[in-house]
């Protein structure tokens, strides 16, 4: 399969046509065009058809073509699923997490609101979180 490499050019200036020109002559090909344009008071901003965020505990491949799991990530929604089946509280867990350093994905501190947001997808990748460790402890015996 063939590799891709990727750059983006931004300008602050007009466009020059002469750009599409010098990067083909270097053998690169055009594959998008992004315009942007201040709002009118008059309208309001609508949400880009693609702004679906990527779920915790998974991000893009290297590839750009498929999703892939985290490995930090997959590491603090196991440890959230460990203590919600010991029981543990949120004000707990959100200790318990804050403690060992573990951070949320933009990089700030757990709180009860951030952990409780976390529950669609701890009960989505709960099964296969269970499994993963059920494999593991039939491996290690």
């Amino acid at each position: 399969m063939p590799y891709f490499e990727r750059v983006k050019d931004r300008f602050s200036g007009p466009f020059s046509p002469a750009l599409i020109a010098d990067r083909q002559k270097a053998g690169w090909q055009l594959v998008s065009i992004e315009w942007r344009r201040e709002l009118p008071e008059s309208e309001t901003p609508h949400e880009p058809e693609h702004a679906e965020e990527i779920p915790y505990g998974l991000r893009l491949s290297d590839d750009c073509m498929r999703l892939e799991i985290d490995p930090y990530e997959n590491a603090v929604l196991r440890q959230m699923m460990d203590l919600l089946s010991q029981d543990f509280s949120y004000s707990q867990i959100v200790s318990d997490l804050n403690e060992k350093g573990l951070r949320t994905r933009t990089n700030a501190p757990w709180d009860r609101v951030s952990l409780h947001k976390m529950m669609p997808r701890l009960i989505e990748v709960g099964p296969r979180l269970f499994a993963e460790d059920k494999r593991k402890r039939s491996l290690s015996r």
